[in-house]
């Protein structure tokens, strides 16, 4: 397992691609200048941003990073850029229009990687294996053309990422779950170290509901942390990459100040065998979200 020592430091995807070791996630339920908010997490350190079609954040992320480049001279090649297309973009040539105008909105030229963002329309969504291939071979083609560096998926469980796998041409390099304590997802996990991708949480502090839980604050208090950077550890030392947010410069580096710390096995042992709390709700085969919805990482 490679030591992660810094916020700048990377891992090495299964294609060879470098991935920074935690990635800042664009969508903001609450508003705000999302431009600015994404201008300061680049001063702060982040280099991996995650965005889609169904944030609303994608002219941004891409203002935040044209005005970043111009006002440091920070090089586009130093940022790693990931956006994802919704349900209702999926099909060949569908996914293919989609991809377009995310890179129309971000004023970039590729992407670092492009995911399918849910694999299923509805719970009796009957044509999502078809649905999903046809817009897999676009993606492929897309990558095949250097427009994508890397392919991936999001909230795909071992049914669904196995059907990828076992017809893909090009292979998926990373599945983003819901992924943190008291929701570890074991079969999910291991559906992707089976087939190489790496895991990146999205909802890592159970949307700030494991901020009060008993456990939580006990090892926050053992280790001088805070119980978000409990959380954002312990995700770390199982090589799962965590997406967060915050909206402060404050908050933002309280969450890259994980690096000085190792929680101990027993510890790590408690935390991976809470029962289940803080999960969304949400479920790619039972809970599905409507399209264009509310749902959000």
């Amino acid at each position: 397992m490679k030591t992660i020592k810094s916020i700048s430091d990377t891992y090495t995807l299964s294609n060879g691609l470098e991935i920074p070791c935690m990635g800042f996630g664009t969508y903001n339920p609450t508003g705000g200048d999302n431009c600015e908010i994404i201008k300061t997490a680049i001063r702060a350190g982040y280099r991996y941003f995650d965005t889609a079609s169904l944030y609303g954040t994608e002219r941004a992320l891409g203002q935040a990073v044209k005005e970043s480049v111009a006002e440091s001279g920070l090089d586009r090649k130093n940022l790693f850029i990931v956006s994802k297309l919704w349900t209702d973009e999926m099909g060949y040539h569908e996914a293919k229009n989609a991809f377009e105008r995310s890179l129309e909105r971000l004023q970039m030229d590729y992407l670092d990687m492009y995911l399918i963002h849910w694999p299923k329309q509805s719970e009796d969504d009957n044509a999502w294996k078809e649905r999903s291939m046809e817009t897999w071979l676009a993606m492929e083609e897309l990558c095949m053309a250097g427009k994508i560096k890397g392919l991936g998926l999001s909230n795909f469980l071992p049914h669904h990422m196995a059907h990828i796998c076992e017809n893909a041409k090009v292979m998926p390099v990373a599945d983003q779950l819901e992924v943190h304590p008291g929701y570890m997802q074991e079969a999910a996990l291991a559906g992707c170290r089976q087939h190489r991708m790496m895991v990146q949480a999205w909802s890592p502090l159970g949307r700030s509901r494991l901020l009060s839980d008993p456990l939580l604050q006990r090892l926050a208090q053992k280790y001088g942390k805070s119980p978000a950077q409990i959380c954002l550890r312990f995700l770390l030392q199982q090589e799962i990459i965590p997406l967060v947010k915050a909206s402060g410069e404050v908050r933002m580096k309280e969450n890259m100040d994980i690096f000085d710390f190792e929680i101990e096995a027993e510890d790590m042992g408690l935390l991976q065998c809470m029962p289940q709390t803080a999960w969304s709700g949400e479920h790619p085969d039972f809970a599905v979200p409507s399209v264009r919805s509310n749902f959000a990482q």
